[in-house]
């Protein structure tokens, strides 16, 4: 099958349900990867995908499991059990499981699929509400919270027909694997479900697991033209570590700037930067630290613009997709490259213009030729102009 065969949504052999949730989303043109990858996992086969955050993937397994499960509806007089689901979803993050959730409401908005996303960090009795609800139809979750509820014996994962692994390399990172092991030890066989694996980067190991874990799939490789989007605006400050605060509030005082995220490497710089931001700016914090329901509501006030920075961690910064921040500030340059593009990749989304400014000091700087090899780019650094003569204030 060629992978120009399909254009657009309106080509593909969707229900009338789909079909009109796209519509109502203005889904139009199919990205590379949906054009290249939807003929086959509507078709059922099973699929590697690689391609940078932003590129449609979610929409794509979304897709795939909805048209699958659309298309077996239960027989009347079939007994379904509560806490059963039909398909799964692991993401690496509470934030990108959450943002995976509200993707999945839209595209099921004109059907009758019921779907669930379980992390850690909530509430145990209302997670058991939720299962005990009505039967599952499409279950999203990181991989502590799914097997603790398996372990339980809440969840059954012997009746899933798709399985979906997003940001694999990212669960490597994070040391998932064992609890994805674990899961995929209680799913039906590879031959008996349709298993759909994404990933940003591909390494022995991803490789390694895609093809235990997969039945003979199709592999589709999205590479970017450029790691980094254009539309964005890179600069790279030479500071010393002491300039860092007095740059960061010149920076988030300027007229120009709308929404900001500051990255840091650490909870506790995090936990810093937003205890000395707080007494001058409207800002929210996301690290591992802050409680579930508390980074859901930090995350609502920064998308309705009730705060307009948000300071965060690679690992909280993975699920945010607000198409209006116009700054990302790197307040310490990331120790893996691909975190990097990820980062970056917040602001310049849905056809916008953004900013990207990284702060180089002396703790930083070592991390710098392996983000330029990452991404194929020089950087120019400049040093900082401070509008006054305290810059090393704080």
């Amino acid at each position: 099958m060629s992978d120009t065969t399909f254009s657009h949504f309106a080509d593909l052999p969707l229900s009338p349900a789909v079909y009109r949730a796209v519509r109502a989303l203005k889904f139009d043109a199919l990205t590379p990867i949906q054009a290249q990858i939807l003929p086959y996992t509507l078709a059922n086969q099973d699929a590697i995908g690689q391609a940078q955050t932003g590129t449609g993937k979610t929409a794509t397994f979304l897709i795939t499991i909805i048209e699958a499960l659309l298309k077996r509806p239960f027989a009347k007089d079939e007994k379904r059990y509560l806490g059963e689901p039909r398909a799964l979803i692991l993401a690496p993050t509470r934030e990108l499981a959450q943002q995976i959730l509200s993707d999945c409401r839209e595209l099921t908005r004109f059907s009758d699929l019921y779907n669930l996303c379980i992390t850690g960090g909530a509430d145990f009795d209302k997670q058991a509400e939720q299962i005990h609800k009505r039967p599952l139809d499409i279950l999203i979750g990181t991989p502590g919270r799914i097997i603790d509820w398996v372990n339980k014996g809440v969840l059954f994962l012997d009746r899933v027909e798709v399985f979906v692994l997003d940001e694999a390399d990212r669960m490597l990172d994070m040391g998932f694997i064992p609890d994805i092991k674990r899961i995929v030890r209680h799913l039906p066989k590879n031959t008996e479900r349709q298993s759909l694996l994404f990933s940003a980067t591909f390494n022995t190991d991803v490789m390694n697991l895609a093809y235990r874990w997969l039945y003979q799939p199709i592999f589709v490789e999205i590479a970017p033209e450029n790691k980094t989007n254009q539309a964005i605006c890179q600069q790279f400050y030479l500071l010393s570590e002491q300039q860092k605060m007095a740059a960061l509030k010149q920076i988030l005082s300027d007229k120009e700037l709308t929404k900001a995220i500051v990255f840091a490497n650490r909870k506790d710089q995090v936990k810093r930067l937003y205890d000395n931001l707080r007494r001058h700016y409207s800002v929210s914090m996301l690290s591992g630290d802050v409680a579930q329901e508390k980074r859901e509501r930090y995350l609502q006030r920064f998308k309705t613009g009730e705060v307009n920075v948000l300071v965060a961690t690679d690992v909280a910064g993975r699920g945010i997709h607000v198409d209006d921040v116009s700054h990302v500030i790197n307040y310490t340059l990331p120790e893996i490259p691909d975190d990097y593009v990820h980062r970056i990749g917040r602001t310049g989304r849905a056809g916008q213009t953004g900013i990207s400014i990284s702060f180089v000091s002396e703790n930083d700087a070592f991390n710098l030729p392996a983000l330029e090899a990452h991404v194929d780019q020089k950087f120019k650094l400049s040093q900082f102009e401070f509008a006054q003569s305290d810059e090393a204030a704080t």
